[in-house]
């Protein structure tokens, strides 16, 4: 029996929305390739189009799309992107979303709320996705969500590497700024030389959002560097309570690191002012000059992200990016 055999390569396509077209260009240049053409625009009533100036016909089609504030329009703008694209014969579809929406809402905390977190993972389903690629969630149970592979990928080496060239690393504590985030501290004291461990105690009130309290520290750090950990910061009161507590607590310095720079406000103005000596954070979202402030140190995510994209496109490992340990 004769059959047909198709000829020729794969083809990776880069498409992404318009939320953070600074990270996407740095994406692609770390590829050595070009984005593709988009022609995007919002319809006087905010209806969103999308269309590829370009055929995708059996590409591998990534998907890049940041989600700052407004976050809901953003998500939208990706979702078409995912359909246009898979109305469009791409073979394979990966959302590259590297802050995951609705991260924060991943259980059930009390009774009648919603799991939106599951949610987008479902709506990236429907809209035609194959494959998701994150940086850092919320919490790991997200990867579930999902009804397909999922990629998630970790700031902790590039954030760490950069704090071991600023402090010592024989008088570092890694500081959690809660209970739930411990184990990612002792992946930070891991790659910190084996760094002792501390976490600030606090309450939150589950009516009122972005409101904690910080309470007390447990653990050592009185006259260490604290290097105090989160995935993300949104309006800045638990981190910027936390490093008070630290501070009254002996601390001799204090060095935050965080992978989302959410920054709503009044974020920037509590970090300048909560005494911290520096505030590292990756640029997952974009950061407006409005938001900067004098110790924010902003890392690129990109060439991470444009491994991890390289490694799927190749049929390759990401854990291999991370030493075995995603």
């Amino acid at each position: 029996m004769s059959e047909i055999t198709a000829r020729g390569e794969k083809k990776l396509v880069l498409a992404a929305g318009r939320a953070h077209p600074e990270l996407a260009q740095e994406i692609a240049k770390e590829l050595e390739t070009e984005l593709l053409p988009i022609d995007a625009y919002d319809f006087a009533n905010g209806e969103i189009y999308v269309r590829s100036a370009e055929s995708v016909r059996g590409t591998d089609a990534f998907v890049i799309q940041a989600h700052p504030a407004p976050l809901n329009n953003w998500l939208m703008e990706q979702l078409i992107m995912i359909d246009s694209l898979k109305r469009a014969s791409a073979k394979r579809i990966t959302v590259v979303s590297p802050f995951y929406p609705y991260a924060r809402q991943d259980k059930k905390g009390r009774g009648r709320e919603p799991i939106s977190a599951r949610l987008v993972a479902d709506l990236y389903k429907t809209a035609g996705a194959d494959r998701i690629m994150s940086v850092d969630l919320h919490t790991s149970q997200i990867q579930g969500f999902f009804d397909g592979p999922v990629d998630h990928l970790m700031a902790i080496p590039l954030l760490a590497d950069y704090i071991r060239t600023k402090v010592e690393a024989d008088n570092i504590t890694v500081v959690s700024p809660d209970t739930g985030r411990v184990r990612v501290a002792e992946q930070w004291a891991e790659r910190l030389g084996g760094a002792p461990l501390a976490f600030v105690h606090k309450s939150r009130d589950l009516t009122v959002p972005n409101q904690a309290v910080s309470k007390t520290v447990v653990g050592q750090i009185e006259g260490r560097t604290c290097v105090l950990i989160d995935d993300m910061i949104d309006t800045g009161g638990t981190i910027s309570g936390a490093v008070q507590v630290l501070k009254n607590a002996g601390a001799k310095d204090v060095i935050i690191a965080c992978t989302h720079a959410v920054f709503s406000e009044p974020a920037a103005q509590r970090l300048a002012d909560s005494g911290a000596r520096e505030v590292v954070v990756t640029n997952t979202l974009p950061i407006p000059a409005d938001k900067r402030f004098p110790q924010l140190t902003v890392l690129s995510i990109a060439p991470l992200i444009a491994r991890a994209i390289r490694e799927v496109f190749d049929d390759g490992s990401v854990t291999s990016l991370f030493d075995g340990k995603a």
